[in-house]
């Protein structure tokens, strides 16, 4: 019998890199907009790394970068749950549970999955079942709302399509959750596809001086002459300018691209500002965080602490429906 539940929001960034505008528009610009509308569980996904890092010492520096990232543009641990995915073991019982309901055809299907072998990914078991410890990461907490960027989607519809089958067996246990996405959740990288760690074409948040102007100057451009109109349209740096720009910038821009006379490296000085005026802001308080590492780690272990209380609860439901123990 399903528990009534206030309405619950999860989501989580996979710390396999540091973290890049992708993952800013993308989710957590979101997660920290949601913190305060509803439960909010948002997690750093350090067993979803493993699938392409495999080096203990830089994945657990990853995951402190992600959380101070997060903690530096505004997330509150007063609001949500914030916590490590390791430090809730009951997510990998209960992923094998839901490993045991559902089919391979599903995970065949999965567009992450059959792009991250047409890249030459090794095929791990890890990343074939990536979208079953993704399943059990929203179900653990019964999550309702899943904030995602436009590739992630499938993903939610294949948890449904896990929920729906283990509820049918076993009875109702789990809400079916429901994504959510905003416009400009999907960001290209510095080559035209989407900026991805794993494609190493992304441009990081807290990256300044140097590093930030060699990867925003380095935004592939078309061989449009300086004094030729331009398509803003089709222009990888019009729309990552468009994400930090207001409606009026916006079009004053794209006229300038259409009449000609301005080259691909005056909107890469004009992007590399709006990057800069955003971004700095957080970088004193990202600073801060990395001289206080202890307070870093206390908010984690809360975090872990409130979420382990909800996953063994799920668990007790989980175990009992099944008949284990």
């Amino acid at each position: 019998m399903t528990v009534p539940l206030t309405r619950r929001i999860l989501s989580g960034v996979q710390p396999s890199g540091k973290l890049h505008l992708g993952n800013y528009f993308g989710a957590i610009k979101q997660h920290i907009a949601l913190q305060s509308d509803g439960r909010s569980f948002y997690f750093l996904a350090d067993y979803h790394s493993m699938t392409t890092v495999q080096d203990g010492r830089l994945r657990r520096q990853l995951t402190n970068d992600a959380a101070m990232d997060y903690l530096a543009l505004g997330l509150d641990p007063n609001k949500a749950i914030f916590f490590r995915q390791s430090d809730v073991p009951e997510v990998c019982e209960l992923a094998w549970v839901l490993g045991t309901v559902i089919n391979m055809g599903l995970l065949e299907r999965a567009h992450s999955y059959k792009d991250k072998l047409a890249k030459g990914f090794e095929p791990s078991v890890g990343l074939f079942t990536y979208p079953i410890l993704m399943a059990a990461d929203i179900l653990i907490y019964r999550s309702h709302v899943v904030p995602v960027g436009e590739d992630q989607v499938q993903h939610i519809e294949i948890t449904r399509d896990i929920a729906e089958k283990f509820n049918r067996i076993y009875g109702d246990v789990f809400p079916l959750p429901d994504h959510r996405l905003e416009a400009g959740a999907k960001v290209p990288g510095v080559d035209g596809q989407k900026m991805s760690k794993s494609y190493g074409n992304t441009i990081e948040i807290f990256a300044e001086g140097k590093p930030l102007k060699k990867s925003v100057m380095g935004i592939v451009t078309d061989s449009t002459p300086v004094e030729a109109p331009k398509n803003p349209e089709t222009c990888t740096v019009f729309t990552l300018y468009k994400l930090f720009a207001n409606a009026d910038e916006q079009r004053a821009l794209a006229e300038r691209y259409r009449a000609g006379g301005m080259g691909y490296g005056e909107a890469k000085t004009l992007l590399l500002e709006k990057i800069e005026g955003y971004f700095g802001p957080f970088r004193e308080k990202r600073k801060q965080l990395a001289n206080d590492p202890a307070f870093v780690e206390d908010v984690l272990r809360d975090g872990a602490k409130k979420a382990r209380a909800e996953a063994k609860l799920t668990m007790d439901l989980v175990r009992r429906a099944v008949g284990l123990g």
